[in-house]
């Protein structure tokens, strides 16, 4: 039997429904007046393959998920949801037709990007570096996803006449319950070599390749509007880029400039208050810029820390014959970081960091031998870890008046990382969060506010 709030004597609750779409999960959140979670939802969508027989998301599926979990949330008799936004991983794109149906898959990211149209398109428009110094884009193939568009033009033209618009994928979420073809800054700023962040719009190979008409119109990421779906009325946001969406909960919480280090696979350094423009050496130790949700730049450097750290301690476990999951109960002991420190030689080799180019040297070869036990090694990498760190941090900090960093994401449940990070960076006040609901806060606080 289904019980009506009227049964209590009660109003529903009013809430604000997000969706938060990453590559593995899927996530529906409803919040409270005062962003506090009261239900989620948590699901996998199995992949599928592309017509190249690569692997993808299947935008049907998740077409099909959220619909479906929108309707049966919009049906639960203790809530009432008046506001709904999107928040998902970038660099992906979907390309639709006037009647808003997809006419291509939603393309992996890691999609192998052919080599001879990707030197067509440089020899074009660039050279490399400088056409990514002027979009803040590394090289980065089918991760530059404005470049998916020039690759469908010359590899699929037959698929790339029949686009209408191409959205990026919170839009497309977003397009799905308000009709509304729109861009937002957060997405098109995350290294899709689409904008020309010295002149403010996009760059000049967007117009000259006849890309700019079927790229909707950008819009403040703040945008929403009122729309009914399931005889339902509401404010739906246009959605957000998930890294932009993670620093808003911290903008809403300072009046004073700070830094955010978020972690996981990558280490973003965000420094949302350092919009100097982007040097050259900046841009080859991976420093670059990200858009603010009003299109400002924001500068931002990234190190692949988190696939090093885990490549690393399975070498570790196999060295000293120890289980899985040992260092996470190590606590920050000065004695043994002091020892660490205190050797003359880099005694690492890293697997994916590449540490000159930071001017920091590293091992040849890692010496196992030369470690008394597991703690020894373990504080040594980590020294050497952070001092790469310290040094990606530093390329957002510098000539800033920024005196406090947040660290988020797995590596904020590392003390010996972070109380490495804490020696190295005395100046700074650092501080530990959990914001496990980053993104999808940040998704909600944009439309809350409208």
């Amino acid at each position: 039997m289904t019980v009506k709030p009227a049964d209590y004597n009660m109003e529903p609750n009013k809430v604000t429904a997000i969706f938060d779409i990453g590559r593995t999960n899927k996530k529906f959140f409803l919040f409270d007046q005062d962003f506090k979670e009261v239900y989620r939802i948590y699901h996998r969508l199995d992949f599928i393959v592309d017509e190249d027989g690569e692997a993808c998301e299947s935008i049907a599926a998740l077409t099909k998920w959220v619909k479906q979990i929108l309707k049966e949330a919009l049906a639960l008799p203790e809530f009432l949801i008046t506001k709904l936004n999107f928040t998902t991983y970038g660099a992906s794109f979907v390309h639709i037709d006037q009647s808003g149906i997809p006419v291509a898959p939603l393309y992996n990211y890691l999609k192998e990007y052919p080599e001879e149209i990707l030197e067509q398109f440089y020899a074009q428009y660039g050279p490399p570096e400088n056409f990514s110094r002027e979009t803040s884009s590394p090289s980065l193939a089918m991760l530059n996803s404005g470049l998916q568009l020039y690759w469908l033009k010359y590899a699929k033209p037959e698929t790339f006449r029949k686009i209408h618009r191409s959205l990026h994928l919170p839009q497309y979420l977003s397009y799905l319950f308000t009709g509304k073809a729109v861009s937002e800054y957060t997405s098109i700023g995350c290294h899709t070599g689409l904008w020309d962040f010295g002149k403010g719009t996009y760059h000049d190979w967007v117009n000259k390749e006849g890309i700019n008409p079927i790229l909707p119109e950008v819009v403040d990421t703040t945008t929403s509007f009122a729309k009914t779906f399931d005889k339902h009325s509401m404010r739906i946001g246009v959605g957000v880029h998930d890294s932009s969406a993670a620093l808003l909960p911290y903008l809403q919480s300072n009046d004073q400039p700070f830094a955010l280090l978020s972690t996981g696979t990558w280490a973003i350094s965000i420094n949302p208050f350092n919009s100097s423009k982007l040097t050259t050496e900046q841009f080859r130790q991976d420093c670059l810029h990200f858009l603010s949700k009003e299109g400002s730049p924001i500068k931002i450097s990234r190190l692949f820390i988190g696939e090093e750290h885990k490549v690393q301690i399975e070498k570790l476990y196999a060295y000293f014959d120890l289980e899985k999951g040992y260092y996470k109960a190590l606590q920050f002991e000065k004695d043994r970081y002091d020892k660490a420190k205190g050797k003359p030689q880099k005694r690492f080799k890293f697997e994916y960091l590449k540490p000159v180019v930071y001017g920091i040297s590293q091992a040849i070869a890692t010496n196992w031998q030369g470690f008394t036990d597991f703690e020894d090694a373990y504080y040594s990498f980590i020294h050497e870890l952070t001092e790469l760190q310290v040094a990606s941090l530093n390329l957002v900090l510098k000539d800033t008046k920024v005196q406090k960093l947040y660290i988020d994401g797995g590596f904020n449940a590392n003390p010996i990382f972070v109380g490495m990070l804490r020696d190295k960076l005395h100046g700074l006040s650092i501080e530990t969060t959990d914001f496990a609901l980053g993104t999808a806060l940040g998704a909600g606080i944009l439309v809350g506010n409208n």
